[in-house]
């Protein structure tokens, strides 16, 4: 079954924002540098000829969220530009980049949910490159924060497919960039509601790069089981944290209290990188979990106070799913009051048994691997 299996009809995006969105344009930056903002107009070209839920519409709402809650603070822009053969070789094999330079033309499907469009080559190879630029720029100093608004998304893209609306995978080309500029490590964090199943393949073997995936189980593409910890060197470096239906704020912030920050602690990445994916909103036609808007902004605020306590500051969001278009602004403008220094706490509500089960069973399975890690209190 597809990614489009699910689909039920979004909510309408309003022409007036709800107050909970409107609050947000009273933020002010209490960071000493400009937050970076990856965008550019390239990526609304690629568009279905049909109805499809990744769709333009999904940018314009993201870029709302953003600008409401910026309002007047700086900002660093980086563009798109067409990524380097040998920056897409880092993270995806010859073959599958030929193939995609033969096939994105036109109008179609490469299956059946990943559509092309004439605009598609050219968004998809504009993010990458933005992606690169995105990821140096962070690495340029200890303190920096941004939100690379891409499409086409990007954590489905294995080294040699293309599938889930994914052409090239940017947070994994981002990765080997800012490896390639000095990061030692770099820690992946995936919230999106799909497991990122092609950027868990093409970091499987290596122990430079944490992956932490938290996503709806059973769901699309049907990897991310907590038994998939790795291979080789890069055994126990791989994490997933699969949720039943319906997990909310609680579930997700007990993921985070009992494994997912100790486990960035323990690691000690010089970047943080966020798969910042919507559609585990309650909201979201794709998927059946409950995160409200805010509870992003709580998941980014823990994110970046852990970057913070292990010195180095840097964490970088990646657009990837969230298909109803009010949650998506509101999510994106949480997530970026929480870069300007919102303090957002994740709930201290107790999860219901089923999902704490799951939690622990991530836990269980990660056992060997990451022994007496400590659950956070606060």
């Amino acid at each position: 079954m597809g990614k489009l299996s699910r689909k039920r009809p979004a909510e309408p995006f309003p022409t007036h924002p709800e107050r909970g969105t409107v609050r947000l344009t009273a933020m002010r930056s209490r960071t000493l540098f400009p937050i970076a903002v990856a965008d550019d107009t390239s990526f609304d070209a690629h568009a279905p000829r049909g109805p499809h839920p990744e769709r333009p519409e999904r940018l314009v709402a993201a870029r709302a969220g953003l600008n409401r809650a910026l309002g007047a603070s700086d900002r660093t822009r980086i563009a798109a530009r067409p990524a380097l053969h040998a920056e897409l070789l880092a993270a995806h094999s010859a073959e599958h980049i030929a193939r995609l330079e033969r096939d994105l033309h036109g109008h179609g499907y490469l299956d059946a949910d990943t559509y092309v469009s004439p605009g598609t080559r050219a968004a998809a190879w504009g993010a990458a490159g933005a992606s690169v630029d995105f990821a140096q720029y962070l690495m340029l100093e200890r303190e920096r924060f941004g939100f690379a608004l891409l499409r086409p998304p990007g954590h489905h893209a294995t080294r040699e497919a293309a599938m889930g609306f994914c052409y090239l995978n940017n947070i994994a080309i981002a990765a080997y960039a800012a490896l390639a500029a000095g990061a030692a490590k770099v820690a992946i964090v995936d919230w999106d509601v799909h497991h990122g199943n092609g950027t868990q393949a093409i970091f499987e073997d290596d122990p430079r790069v944490l992956f932490i995936s938290l996503h709806e189980w059973p769901l699309y593409p049907g990897t991310g089981k907590a038994s998939e910890l790795g291979r080789g060197a890069g055994a126990g470096f791989n994490v997933n944290i699969p949720l039943p239906e319906h997990a909310g704020p609680a579930a997700y912030a007990s993921a985070f209290r009992k494994l997912v920050l100790p486990m960035l602690d323990r690691f000690g990445a010089d970047l943080t990188l966020v798969s910042a994916g919507f559609d585990a909103h309650e909201r979201d036609p794709l998927a059946s979990m409950a995160l409200t808007s805010e509870s992003y902004g709580a998941m980014a605020a823990a994110l970046l106070a852990q970057a913070k306590r292990s010195g180095h500051s840097r964490v970088g969001f990646f657009l990837e799913g969230g298909y109803d278009l009010r949650a998506l602004d509101e999510s994106v403008g949480h997530v970026t009051a929480a870069m300007l220094g919102t303090e957002i706490p994740l709930t201290r509500d107790e999860p219901e048994s089923h999902f704490t089960a799951a939690i622990d069973e991530t836990a269980l399975a990660l056992a060997p691997y990451w022994q007496d890690l400590r659950p956070y209190e606060s």
